[in-house]
């Protein structure tokens, strides 16, 4: 038995900032990533998004290749700011018809559109009145999902409200390291809280417009402790619940961890009990985004959730000093289950950085990236086989692009690209994928 059903969707993702290119064109307003990146020093080699892998106008020939792939799904986001210059009020009726014409371009190849109204890509205008500090910006998000809705809602059957807030929270809020590139820990618990009210009327505004079905994405890492000792079994713990536990638990079971408040003492804010029913809006299914484990160490020094990872002696790591773990997708798995009920699940992300050779005439091997996916895949068909309802896993990424800070320095792609010339290449994984596509899991072995 592959355990892979005929409606299973195999797709591939990426997001707007990364890939798109063009940030500011046809009327399209700027976001706080693109100012981000142009401040000196935010990002490796002074890398941007002006152009990433250009997108924005080669989408046409980037669906062929999702096509060649055999895919019969492609998860991409939508540039905020593209659409909604200032953030809210006016549409760029321009910046909609992109979005438009990518769907309607999916479709013709019977692949499904599925769309993340927010991959961390803030509105620079918005940004500026305070952003997700601001709690204001919960309604924002709402009223221009709706603008979405209406727009798409008949076309795209799968909606993600938020891709990572985590992310956003603690790389932009806490760490400095994203956009905004604030370093506040009174600002943290509130960018979280707002981010999840974002979701919740977002998903309302869905119930009142879309069609299909919506849900909420998260990057979970499962905890391990350094040592036996108490200390690192706490810092596991603390870690635990910092990264995996606090979105889960807002949305799932009304309530945040307990250990929250100690870990941001005076800073932490008190949310009332309307807020926190809100969290509780019912939603279709919940996407993951896995890459690796964290094991933790105490650090009562270092910021929350004061621990620290260590590195672990002959492990194998990818290029952003992740362990190759792809048994921690099981455990994943199998924790979402057990903690909150038989949610149905997507794998919205997974994948691996490795440093590729050029790409020749046979193309561009990467067998670290294929066994990095054989892997994490039959890691996937054994949660399933222990009853996990797994309805769809989705390759990051389609193509090498802009790593965030970390800019070109970092591929990910199934699909090489030359950003000189723009040039595509299909890995030896993107043919790899493919295979296992067609054979539905039979390839894995």
């Amino acid at each position: 038995m592959t355990l892979f059903k005929e409606n299973f969707l195999w797709g591939a993702a990426t997001s707007a900032y990364q890939v798109e290119g063009s940030p500011l064109a046809d009327g399209a307003g700027p976001s706080n990533w693109h100012h981000f990146v142009h401040q000196p020093g935010t990002v490796l080699n002074g890398d941007t998004g002006d152009v990433a892998c250009d997108h924005y106008r080669r989408y046409a020939e980037d669906v062929a290749l999702m096509r060649q792939l055999g895919l019969n799904a492609y998860r991409f986001s939508i540039n905020w700011s593209r659409v909604l210059p200032e953030g809210r009020g006016r549409i760029n009726p321009a910046g909609l018809a992109f979005y438009q014409r990518l769907v309607d371009c999916l479709l013709e190849h019977g692949i499904q559109p599925c769309v993340t109204l927010f991959h961390w890509d803030l509105p620079l205008a918005l940004d500026e009145q305070g952003g997700w500090a601001n709690r204001d910006c919960a309604a924002w998000f709402a009223d221009y999902a709706q603008v979405m809705f209406r727009a798409l809602g008949d076309k795209v059957p799968l909606w993600a409200t938020l891709n990572e807030p985590w992310v956003v929270m603690d790389a932009g809020y806490m760490h400095g390291v994203h956009a905004p590139g604030h370093r506040s820990l009174r600002e943290v618990p509130l960018v979280a809280h707002n981010l999840l009210r974002a979701h919740a009327l977002g998903v309302q505004a869905f119930r009142a417009e879309g069609k299909g079905q919506i849900g909420l994405v998260v990057n979970l890492e499962p905890k391990y402790a350094a040592t036996p000792s108490l200390e690192d079994a706490a810092a596991m713990q603390r870690g635990h619940a910092y990264m995996n536990r606090w979105f889960l638990d807002g949305v799932l079971l009304g309530a945040y961890p307990e250990e929250l408040p100690a870990m941001f003492g005076a800073h932490w804010p008190q949310f009332t009990a309307e807020d926190m029913r809100l969290l509780l809006e019912p939603f279709d299914f919940l996407g993951i985004n896995y890459y690796t484990r964290t094991v933790n160490r105490d650090a009562p020094d270092a910021l929350p959730p004061h621990a620290e990872p260590v590195r672990q002696e002959g492990a194998e790591y990818t290029e952003l000093g992740w362990e190759v773990f792809p048994e921690g997708l099981t455990r994943t798995l199998l924790w979402v289950k057990q903690r909150y009920g038989n949610i149905p699940l997507y794998i919205t992300e997974n994948g691996a950085a490795i440093i590729d050779p050029p790409a020749t005439q046979g193309g561009v091997a990467d067998p670290r990236r294929v066994e990095y996916l054989r892997s994490h895949l039959l890691a996937a068909r054994a949660a399933m086989r222990q009853g996990v309802d797994l309805r769809g896993y989705f390759a990051w990424s389609l193509l090498d692009n802009l790593e965030w800070s970390l800019g070109f320095s970092k591929p990910f792609g199934l699909v090489k690209v030359d950003f000189t010339t723009q040039q595509r290449t299909i890995k030896d994984s993107g043919y790899f994928y493919r295979d296992v596509i067609a054979s539905r899991g039979a390839a894995l072995g």
